[in-house]
């Protein structure tokens, strides 16, 4: 348990394991224990750093919920990891609202950065083409109920379980997706975000209902140096309900950083 500050507020953090760093910044109904199953399996060949953003988990916050925010409060966790004797930089990897704090940190603080994963995101990227398909995307996501958006009907049927703790997850929160203003401003441009002096991947599951594989796909195309790993069968919370195929994908990506 290990706190960093960040202007006025303490961000919280965990490191489990050793050796280079591989960061995990959550989606809007997660915080550092959504990593559970991706703790578990890199934790042995990693330092997996684990934190919350304000207003999420165990830091807490009354203030306005800008998203603004969210990339100092990873470029603290970094800071203090470091400066604890820690690796001095990370691959940061960003779940849904998650990559958009990340990829921003990343460009921040290009030194604390040694590769950003976009998981089921493009990261906030301003592009009028790019905006338009996500758009369009999310349409089609809004048709559907919020659960059927993240995780497969058949998998809630296979795993209730499973589904319940993803569900109790989000009530440990004190921001919730509605509070978060500024979440698609000041973000990077496409061109900025391709000349990163670090490796970017795309990560989406084929079967992601709130961001399409055409989207990535085409996200890609214009990111010619970025990877795209877009995972057969996998839904928009690969993380949690195919965690062996996201976290497959990581590893192909983190034996390429490292």
């Amino acid at each position: 348990m290990s706190w960093a500050e960040a202007g006025d507020v303490r961000v919280y953090y965990e490191v489990h394991g050793s050796g280079p760093a591989v960061t995990f910044v959550h989606g809007s109904g997660g915080h550092h224990a959504a990593w559970w199953q991706q703790v578990a399996a890199l934790r042995d060949d990693y330092s997996v750093i684990t934190l919350d953003l304000r207003g999420f988990g165990c830091t807490r916050w009354s203030g306005e919920h800008d998203a603004r925010s969210f990339p100092g409060d990873i470029i603290a966790v970094l800071d203090a990891v470091a400066g604890a004797g820690g690796p001095d930089r990370s691959v940061l990897i960003g779940q849904s609202i998650g990559a958009a704090a990340g990829l921003r940190a990343a460009l921040a603080r290009p030194d604390r950065a040694a590769g950003v994963v976009l998981a089921h995101s493009l990261g906030g990227m301003r592009h009028e083409e790019l905006t338009a398909l996500v758009q369009a995307d999310r349409t089609e996501a809004e048709k559907l109920p919020v659960l059927d958006r993240l995780l497969t009907p058949a998998f809630r049927e296979r795993r209730p379980d499973l589904a319940f703790l993803f569900r109790q997850m989000g009530t440990f929160n004190t921001a919730k997706m509605a509070d978060l203003r500024y979440l698609n401003s000041d973000g990077p441009t496409v061109d900025e975000t391709d000349a990163a002096p670090f490796p970017v991947m795309l990560l989406a599951g084929e079967k992601d209902a709130v961001l399409s594989p055409g989207t990535i796909r085409r996200a890609g195309e214009l990111l010619p140096r970025a990877r795209v790993e877009i995972v057969p069968g996998a839904p928009h919370s690969m993380y949690w309900e195919t965690p062996d195929l996201f976290n497959d994908a990581l590893r192909k990506f983190l034996a390429d950083v490292y």
